[in-house]
Parts: C-alpha cells; structure tokens; sequence
C-alpha cells in the first residue's frame, strides 16, 4: 500500500524547525517512500507562520515552500468544505485530503485529532504515522 498523507501546517512547520517526528515524516515524503499532498491554502499558512513565528525573510520563506512542492502534488481546492466550527481553517486541511485522494492527514491539531478521521481518512499525529510508515 503507498501512504498519501496531507501533512497539516503544523508539521510542516516544525518539520522544517526541528528533527522530530514531524522531520521524520516529511522525510518519508521526500525519500518518495509516501505521497505528499498540499494546496495552495497550507503553503500559504505554512509561509505566514514561518515570517511572523520564526521571523524569517520572505527569501527563506518562499525557498521553503518550494522545497515543499518538490516532494509534493499540488491539489487544487475550492474552499467550500465547513466541518470544523471551532477552528474553520482546519477546513482546507480536510478538503485537501479528500480531493487529493489521500490515505491519511497527519497532525499535531488537536481540532482535527478530536475527529479521528474524516470520510474514511484516518487522521493521525507524527509518531502513529511514522509507526504506520515503519514497514515501508
């Protein structure tokens, strides 16, 4: 089975931060063993949260992002999806998933974990996904 996993922007952030699972995780992607998916919508927040949370240039920011896209298949969402009430831009993260065919969201949200999963998409933190991904 080929895991397709939408990495929510919080582990790309911290993917992109610190060697933990998160790391871990994009790792699998970049080494082709899983199938990353993203929208424009993560990349954008993703980019956000590097500027205002690790005051990084918009240079380093943009490089980022397209070092994302390249172990990435880019999807195209239409930003009409409205599940999650408490935290509305965790929409685009189910959204994603769902129009990119994925096999799994990893997270560390915990509005999207408190689902478990969305139409059939096991919503799982970094560590139960890289337990998942061992016996690639």
């Amino acid at each position: 089975m080929t895991y397709i996993a939408v990495f929510d922007t919080n582990i790309l952030f911290s993917g992109f931060g610190w060697r933990g699972n998160p790391f871990r995780c994009l790792q699998l992607a970049k080494e082709g063993k899983v199938v990353s998916l993203t929208c424009r919508e993560i990349l954008a927040e993703f980019e956000e949260k590097l500027q205002l949370k690790r005051n990084m240039s918009a240079i380093h920011t943009a490089r980022a992002v397209a070092e994302v896209l390249s172990f990435s298949r880019l999807v195209i969402i239409t930003n009409t999806l409205k599940v999650v009430a408490a935290d509305p831009d965790d929409d685009k993260v189910l959204e994603c998933a769902i129009v990119g065919g994925a096999t799994h969201i990893v997270t560390g949200d915990h509005h999207l974990l408190s689902l478990s999963s969305y139409q059939n998409v096991p919503i799982v933190s970094a560590t139960v996904f890289l337990g998942l991904a061992a016996a690639l």
